[in-house]
């Protein structure tokens, strides 16, 4: 008879697979919404948010104002939040929660922004006053687009994303962890007593210059010690 299989205690810090998967996938979700958010607030502030009709001395003419002319805090919060996602990766600890705080923050601010411009007409006034020359120009029939609510939809997806990053953002990867642990390994490959470094190599030659030395004696006095 076989003994049975004795199942291997899991470390302790080790994450059970469920909890892997959710870490996954909560990065996966955060960056998806985020860059499909950005981009929504930015085509949507570029589109027609209001129309109306200013009336003239020939006539009526018809304005219109896009999410720019009404309010340009939704774009730039949109870029600031783009930022911020990327930036994520490139911090750690304290610093993560912050820039994870300014994304969500910055969702927050989008939606807040949008919803207060789908009724706004000042822009639209302030067209009308430009093209009949009087200060306080009347503007009539205006109409609102469903651009500002999809903006405010952008909004939201940055949003999950700011909040996914505060609350799993800690365990996700960072680039600065990443290039470090390479540069680790490779010094402790020389500590270990690797292979020495080739001088003929163009990146050997940058680096004796970087130190002040100068590359081209090298060779000279590695054939003077062997001839000594």
């Amino acid at each position: 008879m076989t003994a049975a299989a004795v199942p291997q205690p899991r470390a302790e810090n080790e994450p059970s697979a469920p909890a892997a998967r959710g870490r996954r996938s909560s990065l996966a979700i955060a960056l998806l919404a985020g860059a499909l958010g950005a981009a929504l607030v930015l085509l949507a502030t570029s589109r027609k948010w209001a129309e109306g009709t200013a009336s003239v001395a020939q006539g009526s003419l018809p304005q219109s104002a896009n999410g720019d002319d009404i309010t340009g805090l939704p774009g730039a919060l949109a870029i600031v939040g783009l930022a911020a996602l990327v930036a994520i990766f490139a911090v750690r600890r304290l610093g993560r929660g912050a820039v994870s705080a300014l994304l969500a923050l910055s969702g927050a601010g989008i939606v807040v922004s949008s919803a207060l411009g789908a009724t706004d007409k000042a822009a639209l006034e302030e067209k009308a006053s430009k093209v009949s020359g009087l200060t306080h120009s009347p503007i009539h029939d205006v109409a609102y687009t469903p651009w500002p609510w999809v903006a405010a939809a952008g909004g939201v997806l940055l949003l999950l994303a700011g909040v996914l990053a505060l609350g799993y953002g800690r365990h996700w990867p960072a680039m600065s962890g990443r290039y470090e642990r390479a540069g680790t390994a490779g010094r402790a490959r020389t500590r270990r007593g690797g292979p020495a470094p080739d001088p003929d190599r163009p990146e050997e030659l940058w680096k004796a210059l970087d130190r002040g030395e100068d590359p081209t004696q090298a060779p000279a006095r590695q054939d003077a010690e062997r001839g000594a």
